[in-house]
């Protein structure tokens, strides 16, 4: 009698947590299935071209380089013109640029643009018919 009465508390302990075992390996596979669904329906999508340009653009360029190389080229001479006697340099270097031919400069914009994820190329391909 006395035990049966301190059985059935620790019979139900032990299926509680059983139970609560088993939800958990269940919910934990239910999340593999939906992520792994998630991931198929990407890639249908990206397929039929579905996904816009710059998600997929950032997606490819994970783990790239030139993204930072182009941030440093940028933000270069706004970083020399504090030591002292870069300025001049700084000054005839975009001098430079704005001798480049046009063309030039609208596959650099075009690039760089592209580089960060943005779609520049119609806008760039208007500024070079322009002329």
């Amino acid at each position: 009698m006395v035990w049966q009465l301190l059985a059935k508390p620790l019979l139900g302990v032990a299926a509680d947590t059983v139970r609560g075992f088993v939800e958990t390996k269940k919910a934990k596979a239910e999340l593999k299935v939906t992520e792994i669904k998630a991931a198929t329906k990407l890639k249908e999508d990206q397929i039929a071209g579905k996904i816009k340009w710059e998600a997929s653009a950032v997606d490819q360029m994970k783990g790239s380089w030139k993204d930072e190389l182009i941030l440093i080229c940028l933000l270069g001479p706004a970083v020399l013109v504090f030591f002292p006697g870069m300025t001049e340099h700084v000054e005839k270097g975009f001098i430079a640029l704005q001798q480049l031919p046009d063309y030039y400069k609208h596959l650099l914009y075009i690039a760089c643009s592209a580089s960060f994820g943005l779609k520049a190329g119609k806008g760039a391909m208007g500024l070079i018919k322009k002329k």
